[in-house]
């Protein structure tokens, strides 16, 4: 299988050369590049990446994704509180603990909690510690996917 890295930077090729009006065609045309994966998989990737559905102003809707100008001024100061303040990231299972510089801990578990990562189901925020708890489903290596696509300036 291939690594998510690889198949969301696809998903977004396939989204800009192709008028895609739904889930199963796009998980065809995955399959065509060598991705099997659930339609599960693919509505998290499509969150994570922010597609949205257009209409074309005569016969329906297609699959389009956000103008990187989109980006809302709040979001990136949420993006910047994680940038400065996360040191490390350590997991144990669905469970994982995010190392800040002292202080920082409850802007970058709020900025966590509002970027709305699908990976996470929550967070609980010390002076500098994180505990975060991973959805049913998710590993480790989903949620630094997620951090590299999102916030690729972090170390993880």
């Amino acid at each position: 299988m291939k690594q998510r890295h690889t198949r969301l930077s696809e998903i977004k090729e396939l989204i800009k050369a192709n008028r895609i009006d739904n889930q199963d065609t796009l998980l065809d045309l995955l399959a065509e590049k060598g991705f099997n994966v659930t339609q599960a998989t693919l509505s998290r990737d499509l969150k994570l990446l922010k597609v949205g559905k257009i209409s074309d102003g005569w016969s329906g809707y297609y699959y389009a994704l956000p103008e990187n100008d989109l980006i809302s001024e709040s979001e990136k100061s949420y993006i910047q509180d994680v940038r400065r303040g996360v040191l490390s990231i350590e997991f144990s299972q669905n469970f994982g603990v995010i190392k800040t510089r002292s202080g920082h801990a409850n802007s970058v578990a709020l900025a966590l909690d509002v970027l709305a990562l699908p990976e996470i189901l929550g967070t609980l925020a010390g002076d500098d510690t994180i505990f975060v708890i991973l959805r049913e489903g998710n590993s480790k290596e989903d949620l630094l996917e997620s951090f590299k696509a999102r916030i690729p300036e972090v170390e993880t």
